[in-house]
């Protein structure tokens, strides 16, 4: 990154610069005191153009009118063209160069041409006139058409710049955007993985304590559920843990890091999985059937992760609310227009020795996992008793690669 030293809010480099050009002007008053018209008066006129362009950059405006004003004074003193005028000129250059409006730039050319001609009527001889007349005004037209070329590029590097600090805020943005959707996302993953683990070995474990002495077996069986569930949940902990070690941001704004967050790869639930995810909670207490409908389709992977969470927090809170011993239902039914989970449990457990504590966002969770998949989701008590869950996601029109869902 560069460096830029200022002084008073000003480029360095600038300073001095303009300091270097005051000298030169003053160098010259100085030098033509003593043979040029009207003597040290002519050259005080001078030296206040060389005081006034030291502001040439901050207030080309003003610095203009003090020029004008003070050559104006040559003027009526009939001092004729000094070689200390190079001031106006170079206070032309810096009005139309770094004027706010162009309005100012063009007033100053038409206060410059009448000074042309009125430099110029101070000539005797009337060829001559016409010729000092000719000659100022090239030139001073053509340090204004300069100075103007000169604005139009500055003002082009400055839409550039602006431009781009624009891009570079939009992107911190988005990328700002995009880390919060990322953890958003690692929060309901770890809301997964934690409470619904969690609540699987608290039940087991108060289940164990109360069995421990009427069955050993039975309790051997609640303590192995617990070590089995442990590891699981200890296998997804590390898996998310390198996600988010991945995550980090490899570059000005995070995306590769993100990138790598959202690879397949690091999401490998799926359908697969469900078997075994249904043999854990049966294990756990649970009587689980489940039935599949239909020809299950190729799936986007977020989706399949969708369903894998949504039949894991149904399955939860079954555990937690119905009780050990509650049969559950889990139908999945697969049509051309959408995956239907329909989770169902009787009610009919055993109440638990001390209630699990709830996780606080399960169904939020899930309806705003669904929400990402346009999908509808309904939960609520049975007439029959017992508690339903029953979700819609539409299936995609055509196989597309995607990222996996929050």
């Amino acid at each position: 990154m560069t460096v830029r030293r200022t002084l008073f809010g000003r480029p360095l480099r600038g300073v001095a610069f303009d300091v270097a050009v005051a000298a030169l002007v003053v160098l010259v008053s100085l030098a033509a005191a003593v043979n040029q018209p009207g003597g040290w008066a002519a050259t005080a006129v001078g030296l206040g153009m060389s005081v006034a362009l030291l502001f040439r950059r901050t207030h080309p405006s003003a610095v203009t009118v003090a020029v004008a004003v003070l050559a104006l004074v040559q003027v009526i003193a009939r001092w004729g063209p000094l070689i200390y005028d190079v001031a106006v000129l170079i206070a032309l250059y810096s009005v139309v160069k770094y004027g706010r409006r162009l309005r100012d730039g063009v007033l100053a050319g038409v206060v410059a041409a009448v000074g042309v001609l009125l430099a110029a009527a101070q000539t005797p001889n009337v060829i001559q006139w016409w010729v000092m007349a000719l000659w100022y005004g090239l030139v001073t037209g053509a340090v204004w058409l300069v100075a103007l070329n000169v604005r139009t590029r500055r003002l082009y590097v400055l839409s550039l710049e602006e431009r781009a600090t624009t891009l570079e805020r939009e992107r911190e943005a988005e990328s700002r955007a995009a880390v919060a959707e990322e953890r958003t996302r690692i929060a309901r993953e770890l809301h997964d993985v934690v409470a619904h683990s969690m609540a699987v070995m608290i039940v087991q474990a108060d289940g164990a304590r109360f069995m421990l002495d009427r069955d050993p077996a039975q309790a051997r069986t609640a303590v192995k559920v617990v070590a089995d569930t442990g590891r699981q949940a200890l296998e997804e902990m590390r898996r998310l843990v390198g996600v988010l070690r991945d995550a980090g941001p490899t570059g000005a704004d995070g995306a590769d890091g993100l990138a790598v967050a959202a690879d397949p790869e690091h999401r490998r639930l799926a359908l697969a999985e469900l078997p075994d995810l249904l043999a854990r909670f049966d294990d756990a207490g649970l009587h689980v059937r489940s039935t599949v409908t239909g020809e299950p389709p190729a799936l986007p992977p977020g989706l399949e992760l969708t369903v894998y969470r949504v039949v894991q927090e149904a399955l939860t809170n079954a555990l937690k609310h119905a009780g050990v011993g509650a049969g559950v239902e889990v139908v999945l039914s697969y049509t051309a227009e959408a995956v239907v989970v329909r989770v169902v449990d009787d009610g009919r457990g055993r109440p638990l020795v001390s209630p699990a504590p709830s996780g606080g966002h399960g169904l939020l969770g899930m309806r705003e996992r669904v929400t990402v998949y346009d999908g509808s989701l309904t939960a609520g008590p049975r007439l029959a008793g017992g508690w339903q869950v029953e979700v819609r996601l539409p299936l995609p029109s055509e196989p597309a690669t995607e990222v996996i869902a929050a």
